[in-house]
């Protein structure tokens, strides 16, 4: 099993690189940078390719609404030769709120629109002159669809060091989990449960992988989750309560009522009234209320917080139920002691 690691993505670049050669030093395989409503990800990535030298470089996620599937491509065949071919495209629907709120664009098709987005990325790469006819996408733009008539089908006009950049699906809803399955290298699932994940993700995963390409090669299922490894009460008790928090605000106030993700995948795991409680409590401006309510089989199932001895053993029970990457946030203080927990956690999934 790989393990990687989520970068800070509000805070100054130079802070967040800084140390990171410590990480691959101790066996840190990839680092993923998110793209929220913050700085451009890619330009940081950029950077980050330049400070180091054998660990993969991701995107989690770029939005598939607010950059063409052209842009997309052209984006990650740029990182990619930049990196020396340690790039992986890390792509997503977002939300509505962000995609509509801060981006202006329609927020629509998801399923349709990421299917044609994967199949003009790798048309791009194969160098091929790019020509797509789909329902959401024409590329060519025709005068049909509201053209001049006057475009023509390009090809990419540098050679992409790699014809098949890796492309990663952050999803949650079933037929999104099907389509990364069926499509991409790997799957981003969010607040992933072991002990659910066969219940809730199984059907899902097995419809995409009979579809799969085997050129594709097997699923890399890629779960973000927290790290921290102690025997002190007090620290251990603090990382409880960041991991508390942090669901509470994906469960109770990502997205609108009635259209949040988070909330349907607790309820999804057996959780739904507690879902519903934290969701109340959030909205209503009680954030220290909602996070209390958050349940404890939920908060520790989808975390890595213990005594080494517990951390090892929840590991194992990630890659038994099919996880292949751990992207661990790091929650001690100190940079050192992050470096020493992803060490040990790497020293966990390689034994």
């Amino acid at each position: 099993m790989k393990i990687g690691m989520p970068l800070k993505y509000s805070g100054g670049i130079d802070e967040t690189v800084e140390g990171l050669r410590e990480f691959e030093d101790v066996g840190l395989d990839i680092v993923l940078l998110p793209e929220a409503y913050t700085f451009d990800s890619v330009s940081q990535l950029g950077y980050i390719a330049a400070r180091t030298s054998t660990v993969q470089i991701a995107t989690s996620i770029l939005n598939i609404y607010s950059r063409t599937p052209t842009l997309l491509a052209m984006t990650a065949a740029g990182v990619d030769y930049v990196s020396g071919g340690r790039f992986v495209l890390g792509i997503g629907s977002s939300g509505v709120q962000v995609v509509e709120g801060f981006h202006g664009v329609k927020f629509d098709a998801p399923l349709g629109r990421t299917r044609e987005v994967v199949e003009i990325c790798r048309q791009v790469w194969s160098g091929q002159r790019v020509e797509h006819s789909g329902r959401h996408y024409q590329v060519p733009l025709t005068e049909a669809d509201g053209g001049t008539g006057l475009g023509k089908p390009l090809k990419l006009i540098n050679t992409p060091l790699r014809s098949r950049i890796p492309i990663v699906l952050a999803a949650l809803g079933p037929k999104n989990v099907a389509l990364a399955a069926e499509l991409c290298e790997g799957w981003e699932p969010i607040f992933y449960l072991p002990e659910r994940a066969g219940e809730v993700f199984g059907e899902s995963l097995d419809q995409g992988r009979a579809k799969r390409a085997p050129e594709l090669g097997e699923l890399d299922v890629m779960v973000d989750t927290q790290l921290l490894i102690s025997e002190d009460a007090d620290e251990l008790a603090a990382g409880i309560a960041e991991v508390r928090a942090h669901l509470a605000l994906y469960i109770g106030g990502m997205g609108a009522k009635g259209k949040n993700y988070y909330f349907n995948l607790a309820s999804r795991y057996g959780f739904e009234a507690e879902a519903e409680q934290i969701q109340e409590l959030f909205l209503s401006g009680d954030r220290a209320a909602a996070a209390a309510a958050v349940p404890d089989a939920l908060v520790h199932g989808v975390a890595l917080i213990g005594a080494p001895g517990h951390v090892r053993e929840r590991a194992a029970a990630f890659a038994e139920a099919g996880v292949t990457t751990l992207n661990v946030r790091p929650l001690a203080g100190a940079h050192a002691r992050q470096v020493e927990d992803i060490g040990r956690l790497k020293e966990y999934v390689s034994g």
